[in-house]
């Protein structure tokens, strides 16, 4: 396999890991979650999930990817040669969201345009839904190839590609030191001229006013530990990944604390910005903030446009902008996701980075296109809410319990003492092995309990089994038929 591909630097991987971090859910989901679980409030089980899983979970990783020094599949191998699956489960676990998730990057492309001139019009629900995606009547209706979305999508796959065929240090690391601090800026300064706005500090106070009952709510606490759960890229493979290409005398205990804040200050970034701009639509058009609010795709392609049109000025400037920051958080994410596939190929089967890069994009472009269609949306949405319930949330419970109580953690522990900038106690081991897949497990009961109470979406159950289900588990089939494939024949550690 040759020497392994290293970081030029410990700032490089930093951007890299928080440009992982920071995506989409920071600037559409997060505001709307805080806002729902009792605003001010939350932070306090925010916070509490922060430093009971989600730094946990990086200390892990990171130590895991940098000890064993492989991909996802190859570091559980070594770990345990029967874990091989699991790397494996998570690979393809990353793959699946990538297909779906540059197709949302590819409309934060084009939004960059139709916010030049406000090209969305007046009804901009009107024009995302059915001039833009032209949407079909129902799941089973295929609805035909957007091209002009297509086209774009072309576009955005060829810059990912770019990117992660220049490798490690002169492709993710060179455009992270350029799109993180970009991103920053652009956020920052969407901020501040949000909070300049009339009305803002009505939406800043219906979204930082302590509901205090919510505290005792179960639902509060695993809402708090969902949003950092998924933030943080962790149960992706993507982090062990990164951190295996550290150099072996790198710091690992403090990068994991940084890239943990880093995402959580980016995430109260962007709530400030974006409920400041809600609380001027609320005031400017006399809507109740409640009927403003929202997550998602309506949110940033249908609420955010009607913002940016009633703004006194600068309309256009603020819709490129903020169409930038989604664009750029989008594309440093899924160059992660993607390099997670890139790496396990490469160690499995001893392929070059080039030849991996272009057999992995051209696979996930392939696959990507089906989201260009009338029925993309439909297809996306139904992907997107299995892969989180019952892909990610359950391949983190694995990865916690097998390595908290089949594998000796103290044996991470003492290997990231050794290079970090400070010790961690044994406070560490007892959160992998007891709180968090504690509160996961009861997020998983959660979630098996409402998709079997009531129709995700109201779509068709034959659509709900075949998108949702059949996906979600074609992972793990799939995790477990690539560890059956001989690889590794090169193997030295």
């Amino acid at each position: 396999m040759g020497k392994r591909e290293e970081w030029g630097s410990r700032a490089g991987f930093l951007l890299a890991a928080i440009g992982s971090a920071v995506g989409l859910g920071n600037i559409w989901r997060f505001p709307y979650v805080a806002y729902e679980n009792g605003g001010g409030a939350f932070l306090i089980p925010y916070f509490f999930a922060l430093l009971t899983a989600g730094i946990p979970i990086l200390i892990l990783e990171f130590g895991v990817g940098h000890k064993f020094k492989g991909s996802a599949p190859l570091a559980f191998r070594r770990i345990m040669k029967q874990a091989e699956w699991l790397g494996w489960w998570q690979v393809f676990i990353s793959f699946i969201i990538m297909m779906y998730y540059v197709v949302i990057i590819t409309w934060s492309a084009n939004y960059i345009w139709f916010s030049v001139g406000l090209k969305w019009g007046k009804d901009t629900n009107r024009f995302l839904f059915s001039e833009y995606l032209n949407i079909s009547d129902g799941v089973w209706s295929f609805g035909g190839i957007q091209w002009h979305i297509f086209f774009t999508l072309v576009a955005v796959w060829t810059i990912i590609f770019f990117i992660l065929y220049r490798g490690v240090k002169s492709g993710i690391e060179k455009a992270s030191k350029i799109l993180m601090p970009l991103l920053f800026i652009i956020m920052l300064f969407f901020t501040i001229r949000g909070l300049l706005l009339p009305g803002a500090v009505k939406g800043l106070n219906v979204l930082l006013t302590p509901d205090f009952s919510k505290i005792f709510d179960a639902d509060t606490w695993i809402a708090a530990y969902g949003q950092i759960f998924f933030s943080l890229s962790v149960a992706f493979a993507i982090m062990i990944t990164y951190s295996s290409y550290l150099p072996e005398k790198a710091e690992i205990n403090n990068s994991a604390f940084i890239t943990g804040f880093a995402n959580s200050g980016f995430e109260f970034l962007a709530a400030i910005g974006v409920f400041s701009v809600i609380g001027f639509m609320s005031q400017t058009t006399g809507t109740p903030i409640d009927k403003v609010v929202g997550q998602g795709v309506g949110l940033a392609f249908v609420v955010f446009p009607q913002i940016i049109n009633q703004l006194p000025a600068m309309n256009s400037l603020i819709g490129v902008l903020f169409f930038t920051a989604l664009f750029i958080a989008g594309l440093t994410s899924a160059v992660s996701i993607l390099e997670v596939v890139i790496a396990a190929i490469m160690d499995k089967f001893a392929l070059g980075r080039k030849q991996a890069v272009i057999y992995s994009s051209l696979l996930g472009f392939a696959g990507s296109i089906i989201y260009t269609s009338g029925g993309g949306l439909y297809y996306l949405d139904i992907v997107d809410h299995f892969i989180n319930a019952f892909g990610i949330v359950l391949a983190g419970i694995v990865e916690v319990l097998l390595l908290g109580w089949f594998f000796k953690l103290r044996t991470i522990r003492e290997h990231n003492n050794l290079l970090s900038d400070f010790p961690i106690g044994k406070w560490w081991e007892v959160t992998i092995r007891f709180i968090t897949p504690l509160l996961l497990g009861i997020m998983t009961i959660l979630n098996f309990y409402k998709e079997f109470t009531k129709l995700y979406g109201d779509y068709p159950l034959n659509s709900l089994l075949l998108f949702g289900w059949g996906i979600a588990i074609s992972a793990i089939v799939l995790g477990l038929i690539f560890k059956a494939f001989p690889g590794y024949q090169k193997e030295e550690y």
